[in-house]
């Protein structure tokens, strides 16, 4: 027979034992919602912390705004809508039916001569040969210089632009900035006098402007510009933050890690995609007298390192995911970790036939082999961190770096004879 109060002592500890299953489930939940809320909140900023690192370093920074446009002076499309805007400057300055009779007789022959056969089409032919002359210019290095000279006064035009500060040599009208061609035309108006056309000379100073970024929405464009402006630098460490918070409060955090990581994979690869539907969109508003072809170069030239940096969290955020999921539990990621291990193991075996010893070499890995894995994972986070600016490929080629240092380690550590019987799914 059972003692009663061992059946009632049973009956009180089943109890305890169910309510406290009934509680665990409710704090479970709760801990998970709030993991889950911060995860999903570090994933909503990372697109905008890459951004704001592109307001920082490329808006941010005078010498290498200078540097990401310089290449926009040999681009065609910029230099055929320049030299078009500076043709049309030029011929509005030029009255057309008293040029031949300001010519000075000895001038003449060599104008004919350079302008051909007037006729009829006069403003053609002195049309076509100014147009000439720009280009000419646009080709030039003198051009060159222009621009990258233009381009530091641009900054601070387009700092306004985009955030209300600056001014300078570029001008914001309404919706617009524009760049001043003026020292291009004089180059042209010089070109212009050494080919015969000495009325040229008589041209006074013209300021005609060369559209840079056109946008009906651009006031509100600089309102939330302002406000990644602001949030700087901190704003990515912000994200990360909140998303290392979650994965540390989840009760999976392996699983929290590789979601938190695709899922600022996802978002960074959404503003990618959404900078190339707004680049069709962009273009498509343009107005009629804008050179689609040379703004889309400018649009291609000022997001360039955005794209490089969607490029980067993106590749970050895969090789993390692989990462963790490779060193999960998994059946899938088991059955590759074994399969890692075989193949060193058996080339370690070829080597041992071979006469090649590790030395003492061996038996210093073996011992030490958690603490050298976890230098060699360190050294690389560093590497990526003191990177001035990274890209995608350096993730990668960072990541295959260390997957080719921890072979070394595998390498050096593992001999066939004592890790026969070892399970490989439990080496690092």
């Amino acid at each position: 027979m059972t003692d009663p109060q061992e059946d009632e002592l049973a009956q009180l500890r089943a109890r305890v034992v169910q309510l406290e299953a009934e509680r665990r489930p409710r704090k479970h939940r709760l801990r998970s919602f709030f993991a889950a809320l911060l995860v999903i909140i570090g994933c909503v900023l990372a697109p905008l912390s890459v951004v704001a690192t592109w307001t920082a370093d490329v808006i941010g920074d005078t010498d290498r705004y200078v540097k990401t446009v310089q290449p926009l002076a040999s681009d065609a499309d910029i230099q055929e809508a320049a030299a078009r805007r500076v043709t049309d400057a030029v011929m509005t300055r030029l009255d057309l039916t008293t040029l031949l009779s300001d010519v000075a007789p000895t001038e003449r022959p060599r104008l004919e001569k350079a302008l051909g056969k007037l006729g009829d089409s006069l403003e053609g032919a002195v049309r076509s040969f100014v147009h000439d002359k720009a280009q000419a210019v646009m080709a030039s290095d003198a051009f060159q210089t222009i621009w990258t000279e233009a381009n530091r006064r641009v900054h601070s035009a387009v700092d306004k632009a985009l955030t209300g500060n600056g001014g300078g040599a570029v001008h914001l009208d309404d919706d617009t900035v524009t760049l001043d061609l003026a020292p291009v035309v004089e180059q042209v108006k010089q070109r212009l006098v050494d080919s015969g056309m000495t009325v040229a000379a008589k041209i006074p100073e013209v300021h005609t402007n060369f559209t840079l970024v056109k946008s009906e929405d651009l006031g509100q464009i600089r309102t939330y510009f302002r406000l990644l402006q602001l949030a700087g630098t901190w704003l990515p460490v912000v994200a990360v933050v909140l998303a290392a918070a979650g994965i540390l409060l989840a009760g999976r955090r392996r699983r929290a890690l590789i979601t938190a990581a695709l899922g600022f994979a996802v978002a960074t690869a959404l503003l990618g995609i959404g900078l190339t539907v707004g680049r069709v969109i962009y273009l498509d508003a343009l107005p009629a007298g804008v050179s689609q072809p040379a703004a889309g170069s400018v649009y291609d030239t000022l997001t360039r390192f955005l794209r490089r940096g969607v490029r980067v969290v993106v590749a970050l955020g895969v090789v993390l995911a692989l990462a963790a999921w490779l060193t999960g539990s998994g059946r899938r990621a088991t059955y590759l970790r074994r399969l890692w291990s075989s193949c060193i193991r058996a080339l370690r075996g070829v080597a041992d036939r071979a006469g090649l010893r590790t030395g003492p070499v061996g038996p210093f890995v073996r011992r030490y082999r958690t603490w050298i894995v976890w230098v060699l994972v360190g050294a690389a986070v560093l590497a990526y961190l003191l990177w001035s600016y990274p890209t995608g490929w350096v993730v990668v080629g960072l990541a295959l770096a260390l997957l080719f240092a921890l072979a070394v380690v595998e390498f050096l550590a593992v001999t066939p004879d004592e890790d026969r019987d070892r399970d490989p799914a439990t080496v690092p």
